[in-house]
C-alpha cells in the first residue's frame, strides 16, 4: 500500500512540475483568440443593432427557449414560453426584452427546426 501511495505522489508531483515548467515557458493558458476584424458572429450571435444588454439577453434567452421546444418536440410558438410572457426584467425593460426574445426565438427555430417563426 505504501508503494502505491508513493507512486501516486510521485506521479502527481511530476505532473505539477511539468505544468509549472510549461507555464514558465509559455505563460498561463489563454482563452480562445479574438474573432477576426469584421466577424459578425455565428448564427446565435445577437444582431448588431442590439446595442443594449436587455435585448441581447432576450435574444440569447429566445434561442434557449427555441432549443428547449425543439428538444421536447413542442410546436414552435414564442407565446408558449413563460420567459417571453412573464420576463424577469424591470417593467420598463419588458418591451425591449421581448423584442430580443422574439428575434432570438425565431432565429433558433429557423436554425434548429428548419421552419419559420412561430405565431405572433
Amino acid at each position: 500500500m505504501k508503494i502505491a501511495t508513493r507512486l501516486a505522489a510521485l506521479t502527481l508531483s511530476t505532473g505539477l512540475l511539468f505544468t509549472a515548467a510549461a507555464h514558465a515557458q509559455y505563460g498561463p493558458p489563454q482563452g480562445p483568440p479574438p474573432p477576426p476584424p469584421g466577424y459578425q458572429g455565428g448564427w446565435d450571435a445577437p444582431p448588431q443593432d442590439f446595442q443594449d444588454e436587455v435585448r441581447r439577453n432576450g435574444f440569447q434567452d429566445g434561442i434557449e427557449g427555441a432549443r428547449k421546444d425543439y428538444e421536447n418536440h413542442r410546436a414552435p410558438n414564442v407565446n408558449n414560453r413563460d420567459e417571453f410572457r412573464h420576463p424577469h426584467v424591470p417593467r420598463g425593460a419588458r418591451h425591449d426584452y421581448r423584442e430580443g426574445f422574439r428575434r432570438g426565438y425565431d432565429v433558433g427555430v429557423q436554425h434548429m427546426m428548419g421552419g419559420g417563426p412561430g405565431p405572433r
